[in-house]
């Protein structure tokens, strides 16, 4: 049997360099990265397209005289809950996904990815929102970048006429402050260095350094890295 992660979170500040971490594995071909990385066929769940779709609606919404259902003028969520809807969202996308699998299909592996600030609840809020059911199956990469550092790289992304685009979508400089400054990934990582406790049961984490931006070239060094910390977290997972 194949031995690859079933559900991955890939977890970060924005531009931290997760949606580069998912477009080298996608270009890694399945052999090799079954083999370096635990990765198998790829399932990908990422809010940012839900949130934007909140976004697109609710512009067309005011264009046509209508009450906005998500968000304000300035782009900001009307209820903080909607925040936890969307890790509920993404937990109902990975059992749609899991329900299309059929026997005999290669070796799959979910790949998930979001963000979350202390201004909307943080991971602590997120955490309380994944199904219990998905947890068993779950291990967390939390890439780590300094607020500095995330605030240069969404910068460098942004591309005004694709800002629905996954890898080069970007926030105004106030935005990303406002939402993405302060994190609690300290807190909710402080009681164990290998291991989260969510809800109760013990999720196995590793934290990727991503201080020297290995991530935006995608080279041989992104490589190394991945390799070496996803080897750690195959083995926290298969000994929680």
């Amino acid at each position: 049997m194949t031995e690859v992660f079933d559900v991955l979170l890939l977890l970060a500040r924005p531009a931290a360099g997760k949606s580069e971490v998912i477009d080298y594995l996608k270009k890694t071909p399945l052999a090799e990265r079954q083999e370096r990385f635990h990765v198998g066929e790829l399932a990908e769940v990422d809010d940012f397209p839900m949130l934007w779709t909140w976004f697109e609606e609710d512009a067309l919404l005011a264009r046509m005289g209508q009450q906005r259902l998500h968000t304000d003028a300035e782009g900001y969520f009307l209820h903080q809950y909607l925040w936890d809807l969307l890790i509920e969202r993404i937990c109902l996308e990975v059992k749609k996904a899991d329900r299309d699998v059929r026997p005999g299909d290669p070796a799959r592996t979910t790949l998930v990815e979001f963000s979350r600030g202390t201004e909307h609840g943080g991971y602590c809020s997120a955490f309380a929102h994944l199904d219990p059911q998905l947890l068993g199956r779950m291990a967390v990469l939390y890439i780590d970048v300094t607020w500095q550092e995330s605030l240069r790289k969404n910068r460098r992304r942004f591309n005004p006429s694709r800002p629905d685009s996954i890898l080069e979508h970007g926030l105004p400089d106030a935005k990303l402050e406002r939402l993405y400054k302060d994190i609690d990934w300290p807190e909710v990582s402080a009681a164990d260095p290998a291991y989260l406790s969510i809800q109760g049961q013990r999720v196995p984490y590793v934290v990727f350094d991503n201080a020297d931006d290995v991530t935006t070239a995608r080279g041989a060094a992104l490589g190394e890295r991945l390799q070496s910390v996803l080897a750690k977290l195959w083995q926290r997972e298969m000994n929680r």
